[in-house]
């Protein structure tokens, strides 16, 4: 095999990307994985990972200006200088950034730097990067390949997705945001506008809000976070807007005007009604859509789907020896789907044993606002929309001893079960560290775990986690703590 060859190739080092490449090179198979601007993709220098280090900023800072709660005096009162805290956040971004890198390194991985561009079944081009052509934080590691023509027997697409425009309120970078601008901003607005109230929207909502900006959240739905629980949802309104933010929702932005440092958005409500928003910022969170332009798919007659690559349960497109994983592949677009897709995806292709399509319906989903929420599975209304007879479960944070201890006894988890025969069919949390929790009914439904063995499994105390539990008893007429 010469040098430009390989068994498989990555187009994209994302957290689909490069977990890929990664069991590709464990498996034995020669890999490579072609980036175009830095190793670890959107999650990690400007998603998930720094999105929380500024999170953490908030909560810490939300604790502190709480402390006399807590029988703490500090002196004078808390306040944060942005610079360090992006500061911070960029620090964690280049820790991990490096951490790829070296795991390239490690499992003999080429990384091939440059844009790449289908040319035929088994065959990419890699050009100059339209983008920076190092790290935003480290240099390229010597010894890295480039542009140049490139081939393998399998080729798989992992370019992961960018932010959603609507048109006419196209981002400009100064007075519309994206999430790359809102994570770095140069100065602390006073105010915000946040279009778009998912995962994206409502976590910057909820740090900058903390940061003690007026926030208003502009939502088209009925209500915020529209994929999670109603009752879930309406709890961390609840929670949200007596921390000061003002949440519209059944409204959506329909034009904004700009000053010369500030924005007026015009707020069209469900009554047809509009009224205007004056603020420093505005924030588009309206989603993402996947990176499908400029690689060649077209020539090659790759199916896609309203912006996406489509595929069938292992990663396949229409076209032999070429596959797609993680947001480019569709919804939903979270990193551990990405991660799951890709593994599954590459064992498929090394032809190992038992190699089963990824089940959707038990993927985790995570935001981190504060309150926090996490959820997995069915929600009630889609349990009863599919014909399920259901048991429905529900555990206050305000009757847990170890959320009284901690300060955080508003929150509540929600269990659904199949009536009839005890299967799990969705769990659903708001409160403090449920993204921690919601592991524990993810593993229960891989295991096709019934109410039975969770109600016979013991639980430490105290803990947050026991909750879990007595939302299973509850649904079941047996909670003990309640």
């Amino acid at each position: 095999m010469s040098a430009t060859s390989y068994d498989v190739i990555i187009i994209g080092s994302g957290p689909g990307g490069y977990v890929t490449a990664i069991r590709a090179a464990q498996l034995g198979l020669k890999t490579a994985i072609v980036e175009r601007e830095h190793l670890g993709g959107i999650c990690l220098n400007w998603g998930c990972i720094p999105t929380k280090a500024l999170l953490r900023s908030a909560e810490i800072l939300d604790h502190a200006n709480h402390a006399k709660s807590y029988g703490l005096t500090l002196e004078g009162k808390m306040t944060a200088d942005v610079k360090d805290v992006v500061k911070r956040s960029r620090g964690v971004s280049a820790r991990l950034n490096g951490g790829v890198a070296f795991l390239m390194k490690k499992n003999k991985i080429d990384v091939i730097w440059g844009e790449a561009k289908l040319t035929r079944p088994g065959e990419i081009t890699v050009g100059k990067s339209s983008k920076p052509v190092v790290e935003p934080q480290n240099p390229v590691p010597k010894g890295v390949k480039g542009e140049g023509t490139y081939t393998a027997k399998h080729i798989i697409v992992a370019t992961g997705a960018r932010p959603r425009a609507l048109p006419g309120i196209e981002p400009d970078g100064k007075l519309i945001w994206t999430y790359f601008e809102a994570m770095k901003p140069d100065v602390m607005p006073k105010s915000l506008v946040v279009m778009g109230s998912g995962a994206i929207g409502i976590e910057f909502a909820s740090f900058y809000r903390s940061m003690g900006a007026d926030v208003t959240v502009v939502e088209v739905m009925p209500q915020v976070m529209p994929v999670e629980d109603a009752e879930i949802s309406a709890l961390a309104r609840k929670q949200l807007e007596k921390r000061g933010m003002k949440i519209l929702t059944e409204a959506k932005v329909t034009k904004v005007e700009k000053g010369a440092d500030s924005i007026t958005a015009h707020v069209e409500t469900r009554d047809g009604k509009v009224q205007t928003i004056t603020a420093d910022r505005l924030i588009s969170a309206v989603g993402v859509q996947g990176n499908i332009e400029g690689l060649g798919l077209e020539a090659l007659n790759v199916k896609t789907d309203r912006g996406c690559i489509v595929i069938d349960g292992y990663g396949k497109t229409n076209v032999p020896g070429l596959y797609a994983i993680g947001d480019v592949a569709g919804p939903p677009m979270l990193a551990h789907k990405a991660e799951h897709e890709g593994v599954v995806c590459i064992e498929k292709i090394a032809g190992l044993p038992n190699v089963h399509p990824m089940d959707k319906g038990k993927i985790p989903g995570c935001t981190y606002c504060n309150p926090q929420v996490a959820s997995v599975g069915l929600t009630e209304a889609k349990a009863k929309e599919a014909g399920r007879e259901i048991r429905v479960g529900r555990y206050s944070f305000g009757a847990n001893g170890k959320a009284i201890a901690l300060g955080e006894d508003q929150g509540m988890i929600k269990t659904i079960f199949d009536k009839k025969t005890g299967e799990l069919l969705g769990a659903h949390m708001v409160g403090a560290e449920v993204t921690e929790l919601i592991q524990g009914f993810v593993v229960a439904m891989n295991l096709e775990t019934t109410e039975e063995e969770l109600m016979h499994t013991i639980f430490p105390h105290p803990t947050l986690s026991e909750m879990m539990k007595e939302s299973v008893l509850d649904a079941y007429g047996r909670v003990l703590n309640a």
